[in-house]
């Protein structure tokens, strides 16, 4: 990840009670929050996190909606094949590598852990294609446990408040991980993430209906339309 420029005008992070209040905010506006990707059990769902890398969620959707109708678990997967998978997410960016990733990790799954995902981080990053922020991910949305998976978008977002501002991904994650107020650790990843998808974007943030715009501290609100 590129270092954001340095900026004379840099807020300092918001405090603890700002913290808060922001996302009580984010809970009130969409109390249950869930991932865009479509799956059905924790495999389906690392296959499409592994799949969404330099890829949109829509364009992932697409893709996985007639494949997992044809293999939901690892077994499947690989009765399918290579070609097979590589046919149904053509579409997708790097498609010939992602389906070597999805049939080798299908592979391990059976061979070494009983066709299951397992739960342990050190075993989820060492399968093919799948990095600390997939492992992330599918920990968080699929085991409930309360890892906030840093993409674009929450990165963009926690220096822009800022939140937990860093230069990489890896320390934004260790610090929003380290400040996100207990109840609300679970759904962090996703409200951050939705709202920099679809308030906090990248080019022209929407600022004039954002829900916690009197809290952020970004100096360069976009105006409101008209």
């Amino acid at each position: 990840m590129t270092p954001l420029a340095a900026r004379a005008t840099t807020p300092e992070p918001v405090d603890a009670a700002t913290l808060r209040e922001i996302f009580a905010r984010l809970s009130a506006a969409n109390p249950e929050p869930r991932s865009d990707l479509e799956y059905v059990n924790p495999y389906t769902l690392l296959v499409a996190v592994v799949l969404s890398a330099q890829a949109t969620d829509k364009s992932v959707n697409l893709a996985t909606a007639p494949l997992f109708a044809r293999a939901d678990n690892p077994a499947a997967m690989l009765a399918l094949g290579e070609e097979v998978v590589r046919h149904h997410i053509r579409t997708i960016g790097l498609f010939n590598t992602k389906a070597k990733n999805v049939i080798a990790l299908s592979r391990i799954l059976i061979e070494e852990h009983g066709g299951a995902v397992p739960r342990a981080r050190e075993q989820l990053e060492v399968l093919p294609g799948v990095g600390k922020k997939t492992a992330s991910v599918v920990l968080n949305v699929a085991f409930g446990e309360p890892t906030i998976a840093v993409d674009t978008h929450i990165f963009r977002v926690s220096n822009r408040i800022p939140l937990a501002p860093g230069s990489t991904t890896d320390k934004v994650q260790a610090g929003l991980e380290a400040i996100v107020p207990e109840p609300y650790r679970l759904n962090a990843h996703h409200w951050l993430i939705l709202h920099g998808r679809y308030t906090c974007k990248a080019r022209k943030p929407e600022c004039w209906r954002c829900p916690i715009a009197d809290l952020c501290r970004y100096p360069d609100k976009t105006p409101g339309p008209g």
